[in-house]
């Protein structure tokens, strides 16, 4: 099963964030995020399977956005984007 746009609120926090990739087996809901490599998880229901995506989207972004700080250093400028 494929999810195209957003059309439940699971990521509408995350502008750009298009694409949840869904598959269900008798036993499990598996799932990930086309956009960000390696958030993926998986839920014995959709809806376990849509809260550890959330937390597994949050804690990449959280964990890329700390890494990029540390890179740029002390003297960087945070601009926000709209898209």
């Amino acid at each position: 099963m494929t999810f195209g746009q957003p059309t439940f609120p699971l990521f509408k926090a995350y502008h750009g964030i298009t694409s949840l990739q869904c598959n269900h087996s008798p036993r499990w809901w598996i799932g990930w995020i086309e956009e960000v490599p390696g958030v993926n998880s998986q839920g014995a229901t959709r809806e376990e399977l849509m809260t550890n995506l959330r937390e597994a989207l949050s804690e990449a972004l959280e964990m890329n956005r700390h890494e990029a700080r540390n890179a740029a250093g002390p003297d960087f400028e945070e601009v926000a984007i709209q898209t």
